[in-house]
């Protein structure tokens, strides 16, 4: 919690399905019942990416879950929410999306100084046997930490 950044969820998958080329912080545009359900640590970025509409960039399919005391003030668990970027940043996350095969996925949901923050990436997807590559590096890397501890022993 360095910084006072208390991280909610990551998007694990993201960087074994993907190469990130780019990331970025971006406010979120919140309801009440969205943020207690956050604090609560009840969020999912599995399935969510970004999209860019009129000029604004909206987080979509990231599931907060309804609030347990929220009643009839509860929210959509999935509804797209407004990330809150600078022109120059959605233009060239939308340039980049519309000519390179790029897409724009969500990393990190996490509190930074009592304010809701997601890091977005432009990412670009991996193909199987880049997939396997990266397994197999870990697992050398694994090996070769293993053996470097032992032979300190």
């Amino acid at each position: 919690m360095a910084d006072g950044i208390k991280i909610i969820t990551t998007n694990r998958k993201a960087r074994h399905e993907y190469h990130i080329s780019d990331t970025l912080e971006a406010g979120i545009v919140l309801l009440g019942t969205e943020v207690k359900s956050l604090r609560e640590g009840r969020a999912n970025l599995q399935d969510a990416f970004c999209t860019v509409k009129n000029e604004e960039m909206m987080l979509m399919q990231c599931h907060i879950s309804p609030f347990k005391h929220g009643g009839h003030f509860n929210h959509d668990a999935t509804r797209p929410r407004k990330l809150l970027l600078h022109k120059k940043e959605i233009r060239k996350y939308d340039t980049a999306t519309k000519q390179k095969g790029y897409t724009i996925i969500p990393l990190k949901l996490y509190f930074k100084s009592g304010r809701v923050k997601v890091e977005i990436g432009l990412a670009k997807g991996k193909k199987l046997y880049d997939k396997r590559a990266d397994i197999a590096d870990r697992d050398s890397k694994r090996k070769l930490d293993r053996v470097m501890k032992e032979g300190i022993n």
